[in-house]
């Protein structure tokens, strides 16, 4: 059976990472015009180097300058005027740059909403929570307020692992169903008396 139990903890704490953001480019279209945006999707600042070739269209003449990006931001790179009654046919380049220059020009910029980055935790977290109890709320929104990667599991709407877990524990089902602090499984190894999150942290922390 510990076998089994350990085998579903250790699915059930899979997690999926998402994917770094990146800088990209992106285009505001008008009847004569195209305004290119680069558009700061990561946490870092970058310099970058944006140029545009092609025909059936006008530019600056100006020679291409290193351009600040800062974090979560969306800065305008370039305007082009197209000709009338022509189709634009344009390739774009850009060149990112974490190592910033005081060279680098500075424009104004629009502050992009994008969610903080999540927090991976020193161990996989695995709450497995039920009704009415606080505790399992506080930690549960102290996770979320802090934005670490957790899984949090209804044993209400688990009755199979609820069991499983039980008698992992040795407990009763009325003692299951009279749970007044959540289970907790940091890196597999199951906590049943953590009632804060601080606690939990502090075993977080331990080897």
């Amino acid at each position: 059976m510990r076998t089994v139990l350990t085998l579903l903890l250790c699915l059930m704490a899979t997690f999926a990472w998402a994917q770094k953001g990146t800088v990209m480019v992106t285009e505001t279209k008008s009847k004569n015009r195209i305004a290119f945006f680069a558009e700061n999707r990561t946490f870092t600042d970058y310099d970058v180097l944006f140029e545009i070739k092609g025909t059936n269209f006008r530019q600056s003449a100006a020679k291409p300058r290193w351009i600040r990006v800062p974090a979560a931001s969306r800065v305008h790179l370039k305007t082009i005027v197209l000709l009338r009654d022509k189709r634009p046919i344009y390739t774009k380049t850009l060149k990112t740059n974490d190592s910033l220059s005081k060279r680098a020009l500075k424009k104004e910029f629009e502050v992009l909403d994008i969610p903080p980055p999540k927090i991976r935790p020193k161990k996989q977290i695995t709450i497995y929570t039920s009704k009415g109890c606080d505790a399992c709320d506080s930690i549960v929104n102290q996770l979320n307020s802090q934005n670490f990667i957790f899984r949090s599991v209804s044993l209400d709407e688990s009755p199979e692992v609820k069991e499983q877990l039980g008698q992992f524990l040795s407990r009763t089902a009325q003692e299951m169903d009279a749970l007044s602090s959540p289970i907790i499984s940091l890196g597999g190894k199951l906590y049943s008396r953590i009632t804060t999150f601080d606690r939990m942290m502090e075993e977080m922390e331990k080897d």
